[in-house]
């Protein structure tokens, strides 16, 4: 039995349409980059988390002239732009996204010199370059809040954090039943007896947005960067700057509030995605829309996917991480219900989703693929990786077929470093080994997510397989250069081959951003891409038989397309399981 074939439209800055009709200006270049306004709708952006990247004075922990050095790799790959997670004076207490001073450079990452240098060779590159931007909260070293402990209860220097006196007796109790994210309440008492919130670490006290210092200090931020030549911004925890703190403050269910996700669409959260956050980022589209040319926002905002497109409305964001294809199970329906709903979703405020398999806070995606969807993955973890068993040859297919299931889709594509690697998740960290507050937090009941950060193997030898003149902040796997940029470099079927030609052929596919589904088997996804890309991908368990225009197979995840019978012009093959492949209508 086939699913029928259903055509959705989406077009540049309009909407997606049952019909196909064309709704939208079409103002898109022939290279999908839209012009210098809107480059980002069809790009690809490679994560660069700073500390695990490339260390160039040898001290173990990545650093901007690193990265600097190894950008051709990036270029060579084929991604548009790179996004930096935080450099910026830091304890470290949360890998950086702790901030002490956000316009200047932490030592151990470099110097603001370090920066332009590196800003400068990725122009020279054809990279933009996009920084990471921490408004929720500071470090508990940043000046502000040093000056908060020294204040006295009810003092301007304490209004810019969320400061309040406790409940019950003494004020012994935390102000509310609020939970952090790393575990244990979102509170901390000071000597004086009140009380400071974080949704996260102790050590990142959360800003108060009514708060017009607050206000002001991030718009000048903002510029200072811009100034620099920043291409625009990944602002972390986006959902989560404005609160509810009008008192009594309210409790949340019983700690639910630890959930990343926010509540069903419509609940009204103390401090999760509320209405009022969206008066931040217009603000912000304003300054960003002063600079020529405009420069891009990305929201991370864990929100309902009702909720979602209200943060790229046309006067706030022009994109926000989609982390339903992330979480998405391998079973085709699933992956289809995610797809139409993004594009939808995307597309009803003009603009286009974006796609991410992996980041910096989850195990990677090449291990999630290697074991049962039900696998709870902190349990996981905690066996070394050990149970279940991964079924590792099952989650290199997968990972290679996501790899192209997801660049064929219409929108921008955000790699994380490693990923076009195949790096599988380091499960198996010692505990002496282990950096994320997160552990301590939750008295050792989560390890965290330095598995996903272990720096990258460059070199298949040397004291951290070419990260750094010496060894690696976090301990590097034995046989970790069997995975790196030299054994993989132009050895065909490897991972990081498979990613440099998808790229190469992306590119040539971009500029027509219509999207059809097309007939397909049960267990299958189908679909074409503009007036030329057609990908297939067997999510079913079992071969299915494929057509094969002469000419037209542009690129397969596995190694062979069928099994007795291949080759035929216009022939049956067969797709084996866990297996993508990229057709050329074109060809036809």
């Amino acid at each position: 039995m086939l699913i029928p074939a259903r055509e959705v439209s989406v077009t540049q800055h309009g909407s997606v349409n049952g019909d196909g009709n064309d709704s939208g200006s079409g103002s898109g270049g022939g290279d999908g980059s839209g012009g210098p306004g809107d480059w980002w709708r069809e790009s690809v952006v490679y994560q660069v988390y700073v500390p695990s990247f490339a260390d160039a004075d040898g001290d173990g922990m990545g650093d901007l002239r690193g990265i600097a050095d190894r950008l051709g790799h990036v270029a060579e790959l084929g991604a548009d732009a790179i996004w930096l997670t935080p450099f910026y004076r830091s304890p470290l207490a949360d890998g950086g996204y702790d901030v002490a001073d956000h316009r200047d450079v932490d030592p151990r990452h470099g110097t603001l010199d370090d920066f332009r240098v590196l800003l400068g060779r990725a122009r020279a590159l054809g990279l933009r370059t996009i920084v990471d931007i921490v408004p929720n909260h500071t470090s508990d070293q940043h000046p502000w809040f040093a000056e908060a402990l020294a204040a006295d209860p009810g003092s301007a220097a304490r209004d810019r954090y969320v400061f309040r006196d406790g409940t019950g007796p003494d004020g012994a109790r935390p102000p509310a039943d609020w939970q952090s994210k790393f575990g244990g309440a979102a509170w901390t008492r000071v000597p004086d007896g009140q009380w400071y919130m974080h949704i996260f670490a102790a050590e990142q006290p959360d800003l108060n947005w009514e708060n017009p210092d607050v206000i002001a200090d991030f718009e000048r931020t903002l510029r200072f960067w811009l100034d620099l030549g920043v291409d625009g911004f990944r602002i972390d925890v986006a959902h989560g700057l404005r609160k509810d703190l009008a008192p009594p403050l309210r409790d949340t269910r019983g700690g639910d509030s630890a959930s990343l996700n926010s509540p069903p669409s419509g609940e009204d959260h103390p401090f999760w995605d509320r209405d009022e956050v969206h008066d931040v980022y217009r603000a912000w589209r304003k300054i960003t829309d002063s600079y020529a040319p405009p420069r891009i926002m990305v929201a991370e905002a864990g929100v309902s996917a009702a909720r979602l497109p209200l943060y790229t409305r046309p006067d706030e964001l022009q994109q926000a991480f989609n982390f339903f294809h992330l979480r998405c199970p391998w079973e085709a329906g699933a992956f289809r219900g995610v797809i139409d709903t993004s594009l939808a979703g995307a597309a009803s405020t003009g603009s286009l989703p974006t796609w991410v398999l992996s980041n910096h806070d989850v195990v990677r995606h090449r291990s999630r693929y290697a074991l049962p969807d039900s696998t709870d993955l902190p349990g996981w973890l905690l066996t070394g990786g050990l149970d279940p068993a991964a079924d590792e040859e099952r989650g290199r297919r997968r990972a290679r077929a996501a790899a192209l299931l997801t660049l064929a889709l219409p929108g921008t594509t955000y790699l994380y470093q490693g990923e076009e690697l195949g790096l599988p998740e380091v499960a198996d960290l010692p505990e002496d080994a282990l950096r994320d507050p997160m552990w301590e937090r939750t008295g050792h009941a989560r390890k965290g997510r330095d598995g996903c950060r272990v720096p990258l193997p460059w070199t298949g030898t040397g004291p951290s397989y070419g990260f750094g003149p010496q060894g690696s902040w976090l301990p590097q796997p034995d046989g970790w250069g069997a995975w790196s940029v030299e054994a993989q470099s132009g050895r065909p079927g490897s991972f990081l081959e498979l990613y440099r030609t998808a790229l190469a052929l992306r590119r040539g596919f971009r500029g027509d951003e219509r999207f059809t589904w097309l007939p397909s088997a049960p267990g299958e996804l189908a679909f074409s891409k503009g007036a030329g890309l057609v990908c297939r991908v067997n999510l079913s368990g079992e071969p299915l038989p494929l057509t094969v225009p002469t000419g037209s197979v542009t690129l397969l995840t596995s190694d062979e397309l069928t099994a007795g019978g291949a080759g035929n012009a216009d022939g049956p093959g067969l797709l084996p399981p866990d297996t993508a492949v990229w057709l050329d209508s074109r060809a036809r």
